[in-house]
């Protein structure tokens, strides 16, 4: 059968050939058994999301699902409009009841979506079978139809394979810092009263500057005497790690944006004590960074996973204004600046790329290190790091070659997928990866900032004035003080419910487990709020009770910072 724009129909038989649009899409002898060996040789595997490109009226399907292991299922995707419709008809006789999964989980183990963009794909598999049940993706061809669409079936590959990596990838994130996460909001909720949400931050039209620490920092750097003018109309909005820099070079940052929970960026703040420096802090940053610097404090928050306790504060009215999570200082950095000004944002130093002996930019701490390291025996040269497993070769924006690693070119695509094609957004050409932006010469972004700056000075607009931070409003002051409470009430009839020895009510267990969410969420087992073991579990009990006593210690301590 022969057509190119006619829907397929099953011939009679078992010889025949089916072709479409100048494609055969099915073997010309016995179609049907061909497919079925197909099926038959795929090696089955646990945890896998097997991606089936054009399934056509799904033979084969039905040997595959037979053998498919209970954690693993198959995604059929179809590009063309009339072969959907043909799957969609033929495939719901292949679909059986969904797989029993040891936690009782119920796992659908057939689906059928219309191909289109990767990213609706990969939607698509979160909303069917959740998060991080899968470890892998493997394609299946069964039918010659990948054929009419084969770029798009192989984006659709490379968009859940990431998404894979990037889920679990996080979650190793949260089983090793969630609890410190934790433990850093809650210290920062003492300050919330002597600081101000990120949405009170506002550049009104001015142009921004963004710098990261990267090596494209430097030719930025080289315009010092621009950057420091005492005439400076625009913004700079810097990351921690870069602030050293810019110092030395006399530059005043207009802000500087801290991301980091653990200790290693308070090196980033020598010499930078006491200066009136303000600052943009997620509230799970390190609580010592928001003592370093004198200006104000603009607080935000990127939730990390989804817990109730995020819920509560904004119920509270105590969550600051909330930015994507996307784990690098500069892509926050750049979220920062685009939410302060309706105007233009160059960016600098946002590189997720390096070459053998640089890492950052000059008078950057690693930088330094690397440099107070050198002698006759030892280089600039980072060859254990430059070319540790894992890393490649890439080509940079500007045409030459650098190096990169597969998290460094994760955090470039959460930089596109989240940035790409602004308008208001400009990249300063050097040695970074592209991200997805207009790329423009550093000669070109000062035109850009300076003349943004001048047009907005001339309708009129007077700088505003720094002022300090407010005192501490009572009503505010109030509203931590009861929330506080509440948690450590919480926490507390917890504890006593888990060391009581009678029995709990199963009802009043699950929920105040599920209140105290962040007890538990960064459990390796859990991995994030949703997947709680049943309250039966008593290895999971046991793990609960000893986080209790170290979180109420903490609540205390933020109870008697924010006391009337």
């Amino acid at each position: 059968m022969d057509s190119d724009d006619k829907l397929l129909e099953l011939p009679a038989g078992r010889g025949f050939s089916v072709s479409f649009r100048g494609k055969t899409l099915l073997s010309r002898v016995d179609p049907v058994a061909q497919c079925e060996r197909l099926a038959a040789g795929i090696p089955v595997k646990d945890r896998t999301l097997y991606l089936c490109p054009s399934p056509l009226y799904g033979y084969g399907l039905s040997i595959l699902l037979d053998k498919l292991a209970p954690n693993s299922a198959v995604l059929c995707v179809e590009a063309d409009e009339k072969l959907f419709s043909l799957s969609e008809n033929n495939l719901p006789r292949l679909a059986d009841s969904p797989s029993a999964l040891p936690d009782g989980r119920k796992l659908k183990q057939l689906a059928l979506a219309r191909a289109k963009d990767p990213f609706e794909i990969c939607a698509f598999v979160r909303d069917t079978w959740g998060k991080r049940v899968f470890r892998r993706v493997e394609v299946i061809r069964l039918t010659g139809g990948w054929q009419l669409s084969p770029q798009l079936y192989a984006d659709i590959e490379t968009a859940l394979g990431k998404e894979i990596a990037i889920e679990w990838g996080n979650a190793m994130t949260l089983i090793r810092l969630g609890r410190l996460y934790t433990r850093n909001l809650i210290r920062n909720l003492a300050l919330l009263g002597e600081s101000e949400s990120l949405a009170a931050l506002d550049f009104s039209s001015r142009p921004v500057l963004v710098l990261g620490a990267g090596p494209s920092l430097d030719s930025v750097l080289e315009e010092a005497g621009v950057l420091a003018g005492g005439e400076r109309r625009f913004r700079i909005v810097c990351v921690d790690t870069c602030l050293p820099a810019l110092l030395e070079r006399g530059i005043q940052s207009d802000l500087v944006v801290i991301l980091e929970s653990q200790h290693w960026n308070l090196a980033d703040f020598r010499g930078a004590r006491g200066r009136k420096i303000d600052v943009a802090l997620d509230l799970s940053a390190l609580p010592a960074s928001t003592r370093v610097l004198a200006g104000k404090r603009y607080f935000f928050a990127t939730p990390w996973t989804e817990m109730a306790l995020f819920a509560r504060l904004e119920a509270a009215g105590l969550l600051p204004k909330t930015l994507p999570p996307m784990g690098s200082v500069g892509l926050s950095a750049v979220a920062v600046a685009l939410a302060a000004t309706t105007g233009l944002v160059v960016t600098a130093g946002i590189d997720f790329s390096y070459t053998l002996d640089a890492y950052h930019g000059r008078s950057t701490p690693g930088r330094r290190s690397l440099e107070a390291r050198q002698n006759r025996f030892r280089t600039l040269i980072n060859a254990s790091a430059a070319l540790r497993e894992g890393t490649f070769k890439a080509v940079s924006k500007a045409g030459t070659q650098v190096r990169s690693d597969p998290a460094m070119r994760n955090y470039r695509d959460i930089f596109e997928a989240e940035f790409g094609g602004n308008p208001r957004l400009f990249n300063i050409s050097g040695p970074g990866l592209p991200l997805g932006i207009k790329t423009v010469s550093v000669a070109e972004a000062l035109t850009i900032l300076k003349d943004g700056a001048t047009l907005l000075n001339n309708g009129g607009e007077k700088a505003a004035a720094h002022a300090e931070p407010p005192p501490i409003p009572s009503p505010l002051r109030g509203k931590l003080h009861a929330f506080i409470r509440r948690e450590m009430d919480a926490l507390t009839e917890l504890r006593e419910t888990l060391s009581s020895g009678v029995p709990p009510e199963a009802a009043r267990l699950d929920a105040l487990l599920d209140y105290c969410d962040y007890l538990w969420a960064h459990f390796p087992d859990c991995a994030g709020a949703t997947n709680r073991p049943p309250s039966t579990d008593v290895s999971f009990l046991k793990r609960v009770r000893t986080e209790i006593d170290p979180f109420l210690v903490l609540w205390e301590q933020g109870s008697g910072g924010v006391n009337e």
